[in-house]
């Protein structure tokens, strides 16, 4: 099944934003846009940041939804894991990477510390449900890591999911 976005059976059906900050002047901007289709739930992610390249440096970066919406604490670890809500979820964000619900592709900085990430997924929804990153009282965030995302598991605290925590945005329905 071709999906089209631009198709006339397509509704938006919830929309979401996330500020995301961090050290080293990090700032972005999340935009979260659900569509449905036929019945099916797609959610479109424009993330866009910029920072120092210094901190945030040339290459790929890894992308995750975390569990928690909270952004205060240093490195981000109130964030918790990543998102998995199950049956069977484990939010460690090693043991079961690759497999999470908040797992997305990596961003690409440039030498200038900017980045752009456009992508779809259908593994997490903004309206009510079992995956609704909007549903969990104490709401999800989006990461921004230091290294790539390998996508594949690791040992508990191997930091093979992506490493240091960059920045952070907790995500809210608009």
């Amino acid at each position: 099944m071709k999906v089209d976005l631009n198709a006339e059976n397509k509704t938006v059906s919830a929309r979401a934003k996330a500020d995301v900050a961090g050290p080293g002047n990090l700032t972005g901007t999340a935009t979260f846009t659900e569509y449905d289709v036929d019945g099916w739930k797609y959610v479109h992610l424009n993330l866009s940041v910029k920072g120092d390249p210094k901190t945030l440096k040339l290459g790929k970066h890894a992308v995750h939804i975390h569990e928690k919406g909270d952004c205060e604490c240093d490195g981000f670890k109130c964030a918790g894991g990543h998102f998995d809500p199950g049956p069977s979820g484990n939010s460690d964000p090693d043991v079961n990477h690759g497999f999470h619900a908040g797992d997305l592709p990596s961003i690409t900085i440039d030498e200038n510390g900017e980045g752009e990430l456009e992508t779809i997924t259908t593994r997490v929804t903004l309206s009510d449900g079992p995956v609704s990153i909007l549903q969990p009282e104490e709401g999800t965030s989006i990461m921004i890591h230091a290294n790539v995302d390998p996508y594949a598991p690791g040992e508990a605290g191997s930091g093979i999911s992506g490493g240091p925590r960059l920045g952070c945005g907790k995500i809210e329905r608009v």
